[in-house]
């Protein structure tokens, strides 16, 4: 969906008042968001953990208050630099001169914050103005990137920018707005062609009253005002641009750790395109697919390496796992969203896009491009915050602060607020709110909104989640009747005859399913007997979803909007009605249930003799645990009592169903062994688990889950039968067969990751995903400090990792890019979770028709396309939510439970900081060395490639105590609470503290 050009004009620095363009005054909030039904994805098939830390929504975790949260100064502005009234009163009466602002965007000039460059004057005349540039360009000999983020000094640009003004004795005189500049024919000055190579446009304005917004500063004298954001281009010249390379599209993503930094990627897989405050993101939020504009070389960002991390890092978000489901049977590798505080180590992983990266260059990895949004394609971003509110005296007007720091601040009507706000601010100053962004005007830093609920006391369980679930636009809501309306109303249900005679009956089949103790949704089921030749008949049978949810009704609306199931700590936000859910499609034992099933002749070896697709009719025995089937496993000759298990079908007698499991147990260690010899990859990272109160639901404990053979099992069977139904789908529709594919990682990446091994002296090889995974358990041993090692290589090795991705066949052309990497297959999809995935649902439907037993599907290639995309957002949102749930009950557990003592290994480097995986727990934190209590001093430095750190302890009437750190130095950290909501530290404990 194309949205609409927006604006019109160019950007300046100061703030205006709301004057809007003539065109949307029909409309008074063009870029209003409706209220969508939510919906997310939930973990999937081929994600793995990368620990757990404060996420990208919670509370500025680095030690320092955030300056998007201080609300000190009504007009106190992050990026336009507009302060207090009074100052901004006195610097406007400083001179006639001041009046005009200088008309190249802050972003562009060398050095200097918007801050001290906005109140500056500059010449009256574009010959005047150009003369200046030259000499101030002369002086600085080139642009300077901006200053290193652990850097405490102005950068060269900001001292030469104020010792200019100290010397300036006399304001030069502005001549009359008539004379002031040469227009050609588009209206845009050659001055202003030249300082911005951005695309102008010029359009008729009207002028708005000044509503005194603390955000709107950008009034002139005499009257009008000054834009902050540049206008978007027309979607005609965005095509052209695109077709010519001109432009570039992609996804948004902006550092949750510094709101003023942006990336893009670049399409040639080099590092991301850079944009540098929220004036270069011209209203576009995190997520957006964005159309950006590269600028000129000489501002495009040079570093030498020396500041960034000495990880193979780059910029972008990965993080914590925490599945809802910890027992995911498609787990093996990908990379991960976070917005956590290693979210800097972390390269950016691209959302969908139909052509993978191109191998990158290595001349340009110290060269970032930078780029302005010119256009935005797509609000993928709910434009929904949770955060607090402000009183403003004398405005109309509250001020909401959102706690996601990448989120504009906003501001929302008084009457919107509890009605005694007014009089008792203080009260509300810890209670959590949930603002909707409306309209976002071009001459304001602040966004319009309103308050749309007020959740409670924040760092409360519930009224974070509710906030976490609305940010990520999760739809928790009740179903709506028409869905229900599509529901078997005739309870208690049973399988009509008519419907029986169309399926393979198996009820008499000793079939049993195994999942996590409390699950409720079993949607996959396990057979196995022995063949009088020796060989093994094994059944994967499915949840047959698609006979309840037909194509084009309420029902199958709601559930692909919704795309997935949302896995919290505490609950699960299910995809469809928990009648269908939890009853009428879920396995349960001893019921007839209907199901899809793939049934092949295996030898004992592994080897696939035969293959059937169909629709069945089963009959589950018994419902296992993981721990059931796992006690099987390690104690095979035991004769397990039937109260030592769940109930089970007489039919099938106990000893009968240990049998299948250890068949099924063997065959899947033969699968498994085939697949990593074939080049298969898994990144095993640690993962959180919770044990709550049963009564008030807070977390008692927390641990490590385990990754067993009873879950290698399952996940080798559902492999296979994914596998297997790809290549049906595919040779029988090949236009219209919705797969999942998992690009390769990228090359830049890789290269900075391979030369850290081979620095660090590790005989890690990344040329592929089976030499990485045979090199990974070759080269650790299985003392304490090589598993530690192992786990921080694990999370070192997943941050190249791309997304794996739902696609149409019939969209993306070559069939190269179906690979999926970690799998190292040629085709697969996702067919054994319909359930809890939407995209199973249609691969059913697909199944189904190719087999004759039920209808062709009515949609297009290009509707797939679109489905999968929408299921490809719904599932990196639900992965999140489910990651920020897992990160909210431990910030709750460090609390209450706290401070917790736990060995931690060091994964990454900074001049002045250092990141570390706590061992225990799973988690990733900075410590900042400026905060380490007793230090009495540090020293960074690097040895060839390798970074070290030295650090001198305080020890009164001794020596100093020395403590040498490098990447893999084991640590013992304490975690704490902060005070604040949702806060703790790691603190670093000295070497002779026990």
């Amino acid at each position: 969906m194309e949205p609409k050009p927006k604006g019109a004009g160019k950007p300046r620095q100061k703030k205006q008042n709301q004057s809007r363009n003539p065109k949307d005054q029909n409309n008074p909030h063009p870029h209003q968001n409706k209220c969508k039904p939510n919906a997310k994805p939930e973990d999937e098939a081929e994600n793995s953990p990368a620990g757990r830390c404060a996420g990208d929504r919670r509370r500025d975790q680095s030690g320092s208050e955030s300056p998007h949260v201080s609300t000190a100064g009504v007009g106190s502005n992050r990026e336009d630099g507009a302060g207090p009234p009074d100052r901004q009163s006195s610097e406007r009466k400083n001179s006639a001169a001041a009046k005009q602002q200088n008309k190249e965007p802050s972003f562009l000039r060398a050095g200097g914050t918007e801050s001290e460059s906005s109140t500056a004057t500059r010449p009256a005349s574009s010959k005047q103005r150009n003369q200046q540039r030259k000499q101030n360009n002369t002086k600085r000999g080139k642009p300077t990137r901006p200053a290193d983020s652990d850097s405490c000094s102005l950068n060269e640009g900001e001292e030469q920018e104020k010792s200019k003004k100290k010397k300036k004795k006399k304001k030069k005189k502005s001549k009359p707005a008539a004379e002031e500049e040469k227009l050609d024919g588009s209206g845009v000055s050659a001055a202003e062609k030249m300082q911005s190579p951005q695309k102008r446009t010029r359009t008729p304005q009207t002028q708005a009253p000044n509503t005194g917004s603390p955000g709107n500063k950008n009034q002139r004298k005499g009257g009008g005002w000054r834009r902050v954001f540049e206008d978007y281009m027309n979607l005609r010249d965005v095509s052209a641009g695109l077709k010519r390379g001109e432009l570039i599209q992609g996804p948004l993503r902006i550092n949750p750790k510094k709101y003023q930094e942006a990336f893009v990627p670049s399409p040639d897989g080099s590092a991301d395109i850079f944009l540098d405050g929220i004036v270069a993101r011209n209203r576009a939020l995190n997520g957006d697919v964005v159309v950006v504009k590269l600028l000129p070389p000489e501002f495009w960002k040079v570093g030498n390496g020396e500041d960034r991390e000495q990880t193979p890092a780059g910029r972008a978000p990965a993080g914590p796992g925490g599945s809802g489901n910890p027992c995911s049977p498609d787990v093996i590798v990908e990379a991960h969203y976070s917005g956590d505080e290693t979210g800097e180590l972390i390269r950016k992983v691209q959302s969908v896009s139909l052509q993978d990266k191109a191998p990158a260059s290595s001349a340009d990895k110290s060269v970032q491009k930078t780029a302005t949004v010119v256009y935005i394609v797509e609000e993928k971003h709910s434009r929904a915050a949770s955060g607090f509110i402000k009183f403003l005296p004398d405005k109309h007007f509250a001020m909401f602060s959102p706690v996601d720091h990448r989120v504009p601040r906003v501001n929302v009507p008084l009457t919107d607020c509890p009605a005694d706000f007014p009089s008792r601010p203080a009260d509300y100053a810890n209670t959590l709110f949930i603002c909707r962004i409306t309209h976002w005007p071009y001459d304001n830093t602040f966004a319009e909104g309103r308050l749309m609920k007020s959740l409670g006391q924040a760092g409360e369980i519930e009224p974070e989640t509710e906030a976490i679930l609305t940010e990520y636009d999760v739809d928790f809501s009740e179903f709506e009747e028409a869905a229900l309306a599509c529901l078997p109303q005739n309870l208690p249900w049973s399988i009509p005859p008519e419907e029986l005679a169309k399926r393979r009956d198996l009820r008499k089949e000793c079939i049993f399913t195994i999942d996590p103790a409390t699950a409720r949704d079993l949607d996959d089921a396990l057979s196995c007997r022995q063949l009088s030749d020796g060989n093994f008949e094994v059944g994967v049978h499915i949840a047959d979803v698609s006979y309840f949810v037909e194509e084009g009704t309420a029902l199958d609306s709601v559930a692909s909007r919704r795309a997935t199931s949302v896995y919290l700590v505490q609950k699960v936000i299910p995809m469809l009605p928990r009648l269908l859910c939890e009853e009428l499609c879920s396995l349960n034992p001893q019921t007839d249930r209907l199901t899809f099933s793939v049934i092949w002749t295996l030898s004992p070896e592994g080897k696939i003799l035969s293959e059937w697709f169909g629709r069945s009719v089963i009959r589950s025995c018994i419902k296992l645990s993981y721990d059931h089937a796992q006690s099987m496993i390690q104690s095979p000759d035991k004769h397990f009592s039937s109260e030592e298990l769940p109930p089970c079908s007489p039919d099938h007698p106990v000893q009968l169903i240990q049998e299948s499991v250890l068949h099924l147990h063997s065959l899947a260690q033969h699968l498994r062994s085939q697949r990593f010899q074939g080049g298969a990859l898994r990144l095993d990272q640690m993962k959180l688990a919770f044990s709550l109160d049963s009564d008030s639901g807070m977390p008692q404990g927390c641990y490590v889950y385990q990754y067993r053979d009873s879950n290698k099992l399952v996940e080798e069977f559902m492999l296979l039968a994914n596998m297997a139904v790809a290549h049906h789908i595919y040779s029988k529709f090949p236009a219209l067969a919705l797969l999942r594919r998992h690009p390769p990682p990228q090359s830049r990446m890789v290269e900075v990751l391979q030369e850290l091994c081979d620095q660090m002296g590790l005989n890690i090889h990344l040329e592929s995903a089976g030499a990485l995974h045979r090199s990974l358990n070759e080269t650790v041993g299985n003392d304490r400090y090589s598993l530690a090692r192992k786990e921080v290589l694990t999370h070192l090795c997943s941050r190249p990792m791309q997304m794996a991705v739902y696609f149409c066949a019939g969209v993306l052309q070559d069939e190269k890019l179906f690979r999926h990497y970690a799998l190292n297959v040629p085709l697969y999809t996702h067919f054994t979770s319909p359930i809890r995935r939407y995209p199973d649902i249609l691969v059913h439907r697909l199944l189904a028709a190719s087999l004759k037993c039920g209808p062709r599907l009515s949609l297009s290639d290009e509707e797939v396309h679109k489905l999968a995309s929408h299921c490809n957002d719904k599932k990196t949102a639900s992965k999140r939510v489910q990651e920020m749930s897992a990160e909210l009950f431990f910030s709750v557990f460090v609390r209450e439970c706290g401070p917790l003592d736990s060995e931690a290994m060091v994964m990454g480097m900074l001049d002045k900081s250092f990141d570390v995986l706590v061992l225990q727990y799973g988690v990733q934190k900075r410590i900042y060395c400026n905060a380490i209590d007793g230090l009495q001093s540090f020293n960074f430095r690097k040895v060839g490639k390798r970074p070290e750190m030295t650090l001198t302890w305080t020890n009164p009437g001794q020596d100093a105590i020395t403590q040498e750190i490098s990447l893999f130095s084991l640590l013992h950290v304490q975690l704490r609470s902060d005070g604040v909501p949702l806060k703790y530290s790691a603190v670093l404990k000295r070497p002779d503290q026990p």
